[in-house]
């Protein structure tokens, strides 16, 4: 093959990013006020996503939910529906495009198109430590997909019915009384609790490595809107080694979802739809 690269190469590569979607247009989340609402919020429900299956749950919008890592280190796969309307749903491309590829508090979970409004704001992250490592990894990522069978059957060449894909499914579908794969089209890319995750240097492609979640970390979010939630206990544990398989070793997570006193929200309102028309132009 020839060698293509033209001469002002080094100047090209040499030009300064743009951030595409600087965020310091959109209307702040009020963590104080979440703050006040949470000293005196008290537990309505938890739920428990055993190791290597999912677990769903309902949020009132101005409650709060919790995932908490609960006996071993374990990494959890986040899809979250407006309660009402299944079709919006939790949008991590855009989610990412606002906030970065990985969260944490402050940030917020946007819902899709046409909805585009946020979901749930993180408001505790006791991983909120981390950072970018030396590898360029950090936790809770909106960059991974979810494991699935899909590509496991690419890869692999066999059926493996655990991958969060269909963990989600199985528990979209008990919940809704959807046939399995209904249920299945609404299953979307997810944010990877507690997934410690990254982009190499080299040749760019998506890694992983352990997770620092230990025992009774957890991150814990303000729910904008109405949500019906669903978490998988990914087969791949804290994914320091392989996931879709049942190498790995397991633990559960547990999601509890608190209430705040009444008044302690005094002014707040659930995010609106997005406002645009919807005309296109035409």
């Amino acid at each position: 093959m020839p060698d293509t690269t033209p001469p002002d190469a080094d100047a090209r590569r040499a030009v300064a990013p743009v951030i595409c979607y600087p965020p310091e247009t959109l209307d702040p989340p009020d963590l104080a006020l979440y703050a006040r609402a949470r000293a005196g919020a008290h537990k309505l429900s938890d739920s428990v996503a055993a190791p290597r299956e999912a677990a769903t749950f309902h949020v009132k919008a101005a409650q709060f939910f919790r995932i908490t890592s609960v006996e071993g280190p374990q990494v959890g796969d986040l899809n979250l529906w407006a309660a009402d309307d299944l079709n919006e749903r939790f949008f991590s491309g855009k989610t990412r495009a606002l906030h970065g590829t990985h969260v944490s508090t402050g940030d917020r979970l946007w819902s899709s198109i046409p909805y585009l409004r946020p979901m749930a704001t993180v408001v505790e992250d006791t991983l909120g430590w981390y950072g970018i490592d030396e590898f360029g990894g950090a936790v809770h990522d909106v960059i991974g997909t979810r494991c699935d069978p899909y590509t496991h059957m690419l890869l692999n060449h066999d059926d493996y019915h655990h991958c969060c894909h269909s963990n989600l499914t199985r528990a979209l579908a008990a919940e809704t009384g959807m046939a399995p794969q209904e249920a299945e089209l609404f299953v979307h890319d997810v944010l990877n609790v507690f997934m410690c995750t990254g982009f190499s240097r080299d040749t760019g492609q998506y890694f992983m490595k352990a997770s620092p979640v230990r025992p009774g970390d957890y991150i814990e979010f303000f729910a904008e809107i109405d949500l019906l939630g669903a978490i998988s206990a990914c087969p791949g544990g804290d994914c320091s080694t392989t996931h879709s398989s049942d190498q790995a070793q397991c633990h559960p997570l547990l999601v509890e979802v608190f209430a705040p006193p009444a008044g302690a929200l005094q002014g707040w309102r659930p995010a609106p739809r997005n406002g645009y028309s919807r005309s296109h132009g035409l």
